[in-house]
């Protein structure tokens, strides 16, 4: 364990400055990288003059915002703006793409914007940050929207608006290692990089970027370098969870993606109002919907955005994991009252629709 800064020399040599300034090189037949990814800085005129947030820095105020501005509609972005909304902040969220949450279905984004709207949130979709300024304490931003241009005027800004790869100070081009145009490092299903005996595992590598994932890619490796094993990221399911409340959990592929492959499928979708175990803890927003494919009956993937999501989302994992049809699950005995129990009017959704 050395505690510095290394870069790549040739394809086994790693030059290491530490943190007392001294230069070591360790040499090696196999070398993984897992450097991880830094917030990604969007181009904003006048940024540089202004005291921002990331999801690091955030963490570390020691005073609730007045009025928390949020470029970015992603994961980080909803988390940490609910949050503060909850901590009594106002909170306005600007966001390029024309829904929240850009990569989910479009009815699971439009859930998700109307929990945060009635939370007091404002959103602003289909938006550029263009220009940001100090002034009378307060920080100016200037966004362009469809309807034209708008100034927000808040106290604090955070920018959360995607992740940059920390690859861009390892000198991979001494060691053969390719990137994509993202500086992203390629891999192969075996985590391998363009040079065989260098491997990269964790967010470096592009996306999926959960912890979960990065631990993932540790197995892999263990297995296959340690345990002799054959072990390769092809087909292996991707969970997450949106640590929003409530909760969006999801598994598998979305409608738009089964749409986008060509398959014949089915939707089952039920109301969270319609979920006893939310009646009774007085959170009914939100629906559960599954994707299930229309010859095998096989769970594609869903989407639970409801109370403890995550959780919901779990037990649909287990049954795509066990190759079950929906059917196994509709018929299934759940114990009452538990949200998992829903899951039976999910699949008995489908049955009455179709």
């Amino acid at each position: 364990m050395i505690a510095g800064e290394g870069r790549f020399v040739d394809a086994h040599t790693i030059e290491v400055e530490t943190e007392d300034g001294q230069i070591r090189r360790l040499t090696a037949d196999t070398i993984m990288l897992n450097t991880g990814t830094r917030p990604a800085i969007p181009e904003i005129e006048g940024l540089e003059a202004v005291d921002y947030l990331t999801n690091r820095s955030i963490m570390e105020l020691d005073e609730v915002p007045d009025h928390l501005i949020v470029v970015g509609g992603g994961y980080i972005g909803l988390e940490f703006g609910q949050m503060f909304r909850r901590f009594g902040s106002r909170v306005t969220i600007v966001q390029r793409a024309a829904q929240l949450l850009s990569r989910e279905d479009e009815d699971v984004a439009e859930a998700i914007l109307q929990i945060f709207e009635e939370d007091g949130i404002t959103v602003h979709l289909n938006s550029q940050a263009v220009v940001v300024r100090k002034g009378g304490g307060h920080i100016h931003l200037q966004i362009q929207t469809p309807q034209g241009e708008n100034e927000i005027t808040g106290s604090h800004l955070l920018l959360a608006a995607g992740r940059t790869p920390n690859s861009d100070r390892l000198n991979l081009a001494a060691a053969g290692v390719d990137t994509d145009e993202r500086g992203f490092i390629r891999v192969n299903e075996r985590l391998q990089t363009s040079v065989p005996h260098i491997f990269a595992l964790g967010d470096v590598k592009g996306g999926p970027a959960f912890t979960h994932i990065s631990y993932d890619d540790f197995r892999i490796l263990r297995r296959n370098l340690l345990q002799d094993g054959q072990a390769t990221t092809v087909g292996r399911m991707v969970p997450y969870t949106v640590f929003i409340d409530p909760e969006l959990g999801r598994i598998g592929m979305s409608e738009n993606e089964v749409r986008r492959a060509g398959i014949k499928f089915r939707v089952a979708k039920l109301p969270m109002a319609h979920v006893a175990r939310a009646i009774e803890a007085d959170e009914t927003r939100g629906f559960m919907k599954a994707v299930v494919d229309a010859s095998s009956n096989r769970i594609l993937g869903a989407a639970i955005l409801g109370l403890n999501g995550g959780e919901i989302m779990t037990v649909v994992q287990m049954a795509m994991m066990g190759g079950l049809s929906y059917t196994a699950i509709k018929d299934g005995i759940f114990a009452h009252p538990t949200l998992a129990e829903s899951l039976n009017n999910l699949f008995m959704a489908m049955d009455r629709a179709s």
